[in-house]
């Protein structure tokens, strides 16, 4: 009888580059289900300092320094509830599958982009690394 089970689905993957870095307020490795780290990684984008945590607008010259990590649906909707997406025209981060290369493999990742609005005074993350932006501040968390 032939097996009529379904394919493994692959992990969802994230890219996580602010608060839920490892270490960060929203560490991510905090999170339940846990995740399982795949890869330090960077992303083409721009990166935004709004205060007491950053914003990414994909695309452009630039990169921002993250993390990306395999994820249960389960922490799929705990990571939208921190990010407070709803999918409405007004929500702060807006969700986006970007291809990242992870140790020179192309992955399909989930990333939260900042709503462009939110952004518009904001200053620039000139090394697209929030937490070496924030050395130079009293951080909030420890800097792993």
């Amino acid at each position: 009888m032939p097996d009529e089970s379904m394919p493994a689905r692959p992990p969802r993957c994230v890219f996580v580059y602010g608060t839920l870095r490892r270490g960060g307020s929203n560490d991510i490795t905090r999170q339940q289900p846990p995740p399982r780290f795949v890869g330090a990684a960077q992303v083409a984008g721009v990166l935004y300092d709004l205060g007491a945590y950053p914003g990414m607008v994909l695309g452009g010259d630039g990169w921002v320094v993250g993390e990306v990590y395999a994820i249960e649906p389960a922490l799929e909707a705990v990571l939208d509830a921190i990010e407070g997406v709803e999918g409405k025209p007004g929500d702060e981060y807006i969700r986006q599958e970007v291809v990242v290369p992870v140790a020179g493999q192309p992955m399909a990742c989930l990333v939260y982009e900042i709503n462009r609005q939110r952004v518009v005074s904001a200053p620039v993350i000139v090394q697209g690394d929030w937490f070496k932006a924030m050395s130079g501040k009293a951080p909030e968390f420890p800097v792993i």
